[in-house]
């Protein structure tokens, strides 16, 4: 039997629902896989997975807010910004998720997305991600990774082959470890 992974994503202009994509096909040779954003992603879903991966943007070096989304959401306005805004970013975020989700005791894994630069001057989502997975009880299988967009807000060269590499590897240590819920 295949295990189950559920695959959440808060995204606000598609970067983060492309590199959800990618892992979400890297992890199909062994997995089960669903893929959604965070304002569809229920307690049913989250119980039915055996491994639970998170991502969402970095934005002013941390995971979003609710001040930060409508700041991005407001960008779009901008005719010159080039932007379009994803159809469920103007939902829950990942916090108001992480506030309304049971503990879970399944294997898990954090990522985000984030500008190509040193993640001393942007930030990374994805240790506010792990950080909250591991609160709610669940086990983290992987360091969290971060996957680079360029200052004009498309995924770098070579970023979504990555994301498919990591979904394989996840996949791999998933398989290898033994689930906590059966330990």
């Amino acid at each position: 039997m295949n295990m189950r992974a559920l695959i959440v994503y808060e995204s606000m202009y598609g970067n983060t629902r492309v590199v959800a994509s990618n892992i979400a096909d890297g992890l199909r040779a062994g997995h089960d896989v669903i893929e959604v954003p965070v304002a569809v992603a229920t307690g049913e879903l989250l119980a039915s997975a055996d491994l639970v991966i998170v991502g969402g943007p970095t934005h002013m070096h941390r995971l979003s807010t609710a001040s930060s989304r409508r700041m991005a959401a407001q960008a779009v306005a901008d005719q010159a910004s080039g932007l379009t805004l994803e159809p469920d970013a103007v939902g829950p975020g990942l916090r108001d998720w992480f506030d309304g989700i049971a503990p879970g005791l399944v294997l898990a894994a954090a990522f985000d997305t984030r500008i190509n630069a040193r993640s001393v001057f942007t930030g990374r989502a994805s240790r506010d991600i792990r950080r909250l997975l591991k609160q709610h009880g669940y086990h983290v299988i992987a360091a969290p990774e971060s996957f680079l967009v360029t200052s004009r807000n498309a995924l770098l060269g070579g970023e979504a082959a990555r994301a498919r590499r990591w979904g394989t590897a996840l996949g791999i240590i998933a398989s290898d470890v033994k689930h906590p819920a059966h330990a």
